[in-house]
């Protein structure tokens, strides 16, 4: 789907915000969502309802579910979803990212972005399972920061992640010795958590760290105390964004081309630059474009633009304001009734967050059609209910584990990234 030139749409609500809920209501029942509120006119209004309706239909061509857990209907699901939970007690913790699907973030202890999420861990020592409703390399930071009796479980293995994709420790290794031959020194490794463990280790033992959206800042800030240049990988934007808010001109930041000789880059040029850019973004956020800030403030004057730093730069510089999700949040339900705003991130986020501050503010998708997280999008509530039943009869399906070589680097790297204000 492609963005029209004009007509963003807004999201005109009419209910009660509902669906995060916390460890006091454990035993409550499922929280019913009411789509009511949907507007005909907007596109990706009525386009969430067909691609669930089709995701439903196509949950056999991904990570096999028996039979019985096929065509059932969204009632069904959860009721039985809430009885596993209260059933199993204190014993589970569901964790669930801004960015997922309605029908599953409700049944989650707790919502946030990775950085909120990863700090949750450690806070429930009595859970024995600990099932993260987001993408792989999610759960792989939960089993790295879990306690060792502790299991993780992804409920659909297939909820990847193309931009931790994009960085592979072959090519990360690559490149690290590329640098050291091409005599490039006092480099400093920081991967964004969106990464695979390997990656994390390999930081981790190089006096490097992870970093979120959430205290990218602050990292890089933490890597130039203990180095000239920063190797951060692996969305470039993150970084150059981050980079350029700080202070760091353009011309002291070089791309890295994993897939080419050298990174395609100077040896002059990487001799001079503060910021080693890996050349991987998000599928998602890139969709997002100055032209439609351009559209939006034409269709909605006074609208208050806030965007995603892993969004290209451009972008950044055209809206009024840039931030993690939980930042993004933060900005919105705090501003001053009235507020209209657009956002540029993922549509479940932005659907969500209409709905909570409803009808004193107005929040608009900066992309008419919404961008959708097409992996996180695979954990369905049929998946979340096949791994709780597994749970109640003492089985552990899709347990998440990182090799004990990678751990300790792994979890080495993660303790910096939560030791950074």
């Amino acid at each position: 789907m492609e963005p029209t030139a004009n007509g963003q749409s807004s999201i005109a609500v009419n209910e009660t915000a509902v669906g995060t809920r916390n460890a006091s209501t454990r035993g409550c029942e499922a929280v019913d969502y009411d789509h009511s509120w949907r507007d005909a006119t907007n596109p990706m209004s009525t386009m969430l309802p067909v691609l669930t309706t089709y995701e439903k239909e196509h949950l056999s061509e991904r990570q096999p579910l028996p039979e019985t857990y096929l065509g059932l209907s969204d009632e069904e699901m959860d009721v039985r979803i809430a009885a596993a939970r209260a059933a199993l007690g204190q014993r589970l913790v569901i964790l669930g990212h801004h960015y997922q699907r309605d029908e599953v973030i409700k049944f989650a202890d707790y919502t946030g972005d990775s950085f909120k999420l990863a700090r949750q861990v450690s806070k429930h020592p009595a859970a024995d399972y600990i099932v993260f409703c987001g993408v792989h390399f999610m759960a792989e930071s939960a089993d790295v920061l879990s306690a060792d009796h502790q299991q993780v479980i992804l409920p659909d293995l297939a909820a990847g992640c193309s931009m931790a994709d994009m960085a592979d420790i072959e090519q990360l290794e690559l490149c690290w010795n590329d640098l050291a031959q091409m005599g490039i020194s006092g480099v400093i490794p920081v991967t964004y958590i969106n990464s695979t463990a390997a990656v994390k280790a390999f930081c981790g033992e190089h006096g490097g760290v992870v970093c979120t959206s959430s205290n990218a800042a602050a990292t890089l800030r933490w890597a130039w105390e203990r180095g000239d240049r920063i190797l951060f990988l692996p969305d470039q934007h993150l970084g150059r964004n981050t980079a350029y808010k700080m202070g760091v001109p353009l011309d002291e930041m070089v791309v890295w081309d994993p897939n080419e000789v050298g990174g395609a880059v100077e040896p002059d040029a990487l001799a001079r630059a503060r910021m080693i850019l890996w050349k991987g973004h998000c599928s998602v956020h890139t969709r997002f474009t100055a032209r439609q800030i351009e559209h939006i403030r034409r269709d909605h004057p006074g609208v208050r633009v806030i965007v995603h730093p892993e969004v290209p730069l451009d972008v950044v510089q055209a809206a009024d304001d840039s931030g993690s999700t939980e930042y993004i949040i933060g900005q919105v339900t705090a501003s001053p009734a009235g507020s209209v705003w657009a956002v540029g991130t993922e549509i479940h986020l932005v659907n969500r967050l209409a709905r909570q501050v409803q009808p004193d503010r107005t929040v608009l998708s900066l992309d008419s059609f919404g961008c959708l997280c097409s992996t996180m999008f695979r954990v369905s509530p049929n998946h979340l209910l096949w791994t709780l039943d597994g749970l109640v009869a003492g089985e552990v399906r899709n347990r998440i584990v990182v090799p004990d070589d990678q751990k300790h680097w792994t979890k080495v790297a993660l303790d910096r990234m939560l030791s950074i204000q």
